[in-house]
């Protein structure tokens, strides 16, 4: 494993651990002694960044988190999310649609109170806003109730996280020219480049001390390389919602991208070292519901690095998407940049 440095100076793995695959349900069922010798077995591999939110599984990631290093909180990073108002809207929820958000400054101080306590820590090593939208990036109290709680020392880094799905372009401009976060989280993956390359972009270009946790890596599974046209998804999975045209295009695209795969290097592996070839990348959060993902993903940072040749050759396929018609793409937020003055 190998870690890299936030401006501040907190040190996380390239590869972090998504608390949501083991605590949500939505990825299959885990009781909590399968879910923490998962983590613990990721904490042996290396990795030190666990990055949870108090609406997954209404409090039951951040109470994993406490179980499985309850006696080694400080060689750990714990990043979580606050916004949702699962304590009176949490039974409502309906698969993975969203339920109702909360991002007012006394909202936000007692969910903040409540990771705590269940994390079994005295700070959040960075709380992020969970995805916020346009009126949460103008919000002046809110981005000052995050500094209060800063200074008060239950948080040391304040951030974003971006989504649920693919999208928000302004969001993200905006929040990094105004805001300047610690860390913003979004999807972006050698498959949907899309906004999250223009976000990234933003941050170079105003010299944003922001970095980037980036989930989603491997485009749902998709840059993993194994899925066929005769793949099927079960019941409930978000995959199995997407029209086949993701699944059969997904795959011609997949196709040419093999050459990234060497002996001593998966496509997977590719997928993850493809982000951290940038620099203001911090770390990647693929989706670990097993064991022997862990260890190909944990190992990615160690696999040879992508060459010039490798990363041009991705670039001019996705510029001329792969040779294939564009496919529809149904963008979330707002897709429009808007100034920052």
């Amino acid at each position: 494993m190998k870690y890299r440095k936030l401006p501040s100076g907190l040190q996380v793995s390239e590869v972090g651990f998504g608390m949501w695959t083991v605590s949500t349900g939505w990825w299959g069922n885990y009781s909590d002694m399968e879910a923490i010798r998962l983590l613990r077995e990721a904490f042996n591999l290396g990795i030190t960044l666990f990055d949870a939110a108090d609406t997954y599984g209404n409090g039951r990631s951040e109470d994993l988190i406490r179980q499985a290093f309850g006696t080694e909180r400080e060689q750990i990073v714990i990043a979580t999310k606050v916004g949702y108002n699962f304590l009176e809207h949490g039974n409502d929820r309906r698969g993975q649609r969203a339920i109702p958000q909360d991002f007012k400054a006394e909202a936000i101080r007692q969910a903040t109170d409540a990771a705590l306590c269940r994390l079994g820590t005295e700070t959040i090593d960075i709380l992020q806003l969970h995805n916020i939208h346009m009126e949460q990036v103008h919000d002046d109290e809110l981005w000052e109730t995050l500094e209060n709680l800063r200074s008060q020392g239950k948080i040391r880094l304040y951030g974003v996280s971006l989504g649920p799905a693919i999208g928000w372009l302004a969001e993200g401009v905006l929040a990094v020219q105004r805001r300047n976060p610690a860390v913003l989280q979004h999807i972006y993956n050698i498959l949907e480049q899309y906004p999250g390359s223009a976000i990234h972009r933003a941050a170079q270009e105003g010299n944003a001390q922001t970095r980037f946790f980036v989930r989603v890596p491997h485009s749902s599974g998709m840059l993993e390389g194994h899925y066929r046209e005769d793949t099927v998804f079960q019941p409930g999975d978000h995959r199995s919602h997407r029209p086949k045209s993701w699944l059969v295009n997904g795959i011609k695209k997949v196709e040419q991208l093999r050459f990234l795969e060497l002996e001593n290097r998966t496509l997977a592996q590719a997928a993850l070292l493809w982000l951290l070839a940038e620099d203001r990348v911090a770390s990647t959060l693929p989706n670990i519901y097993n064991a022997d993902q862990l260890h190909e993903f944990a190992a990615a940072p160690d696999s040879p690095s992508l060459t010039r040749e490798e990363l041009q050759c991705i670039q001019n396929l996705s510029t001329t998407n792969f040779g294939l018609e564009p496919e529809p793409v149904s963008f979330k937020g707002t897709m429009e940049t808007i100034s920052a003055a």
